[in-house]
């Protein structure tokens, strides 16, 4: 996080909230619930336990022990390899999705925890890359922004997708500057309208554009809102 740091739950109210967020769990009902809405709502609730810092050392291990057995209560058949495999990542999954920068455009998100359960819990094989989630890529990207949000701009960005992206992406992403490229905020719900695409592939398009500095996460709007960024004249 470039030397900054996220805030903790308050020492004198640690019982309190912890209590409330486990409260607050029990009593929510996951009947009805997608896969995709069970793993969003699992990422949420982790990271909110693991932001209260209960314990001064080991926090993370110990909320990883603790995750891994509710999990089972809940009938996934979890282990401990996913974590001690990418316990790096899942740390700072955790700290991404509970940490703001507003003035340099940085803004809390699940979507890298998200990624993780759904390795975890799905069996499925998304690249977990530190790197993404390191936000002096975000302040080195803000100062060579070529992608714009006119028009115009977003016909000269054109060039350099290929060399960035896939043939297969680069297609995708394409289509996504055409469609969404002059809205003030869009989301994963946009990507899979324009492309039909499923909510992961989408997720993992959003995350691509992002760490090459096509877009840019938007304020105000909810998280996971993104917008392409223009053009520094």
């Amino acid at each position: 996080m470039n030397g900054a740091t996220v805030l903790y739950g308050s020492a004198s109210e640690l019982r309190a909230t912890l209590n409330y967020d486990l409260s607050e769990e029990k009593r929510f009902s996951y009947k009805g619930l997608s896969l995709d809405e069970t793993i969003e709502h699992l990422a949420d609730f982790v990271s909110r336990l693991w932001q209260i810092h209960v314990f001064g050392e080991g926090n993370t291990r110990t909320v990883s022990v603790f995750f891994i057995k509710y999990l089972r209560t809940l009938g996934f058949d979890v282990t401990n390899d996913v974590f001690a495999g990418n316990a790096w990542y899942f740390r700072n999954a955790l700290v991404r999705a509970n940490f703001n920068d507003l003035k340099n455009g940085i803004y809390e998100t699940t979507e890298f925890l998200e990624l993780f359960l759904r390795n975890l819990l799905l069996n499925e094989n998304h690249p977990l890359r530190n790197r993404v989630m390191h936000i002096n890529a975000g302040f080195a990207d803000l100062k060579k922004a070529n992608i714009g949000a006119e028009k115009a701009d977003i016909e000269r960005g054109k060039a350099n997708i290929g060399e960035d992206f896939s043939a297969k992406t680069a297609s995708h992403v394409r289509e996504l500057q055409e469609a969404l490229g002059t809205k003030s905020a869009f989301g994963r719900t946009d990507v899979q309208e324009v492309l039909g695409l499923g909510r992961t592939r989408s997720s993992e398009i959003l995350l691509e554009m992002k760490e090459r500095g096509l877009i840019e996460p938007v304020s105000g709007r909810g998280k996971g809102k993104y917008q392409f960024r223009r053009r520094q004249g």
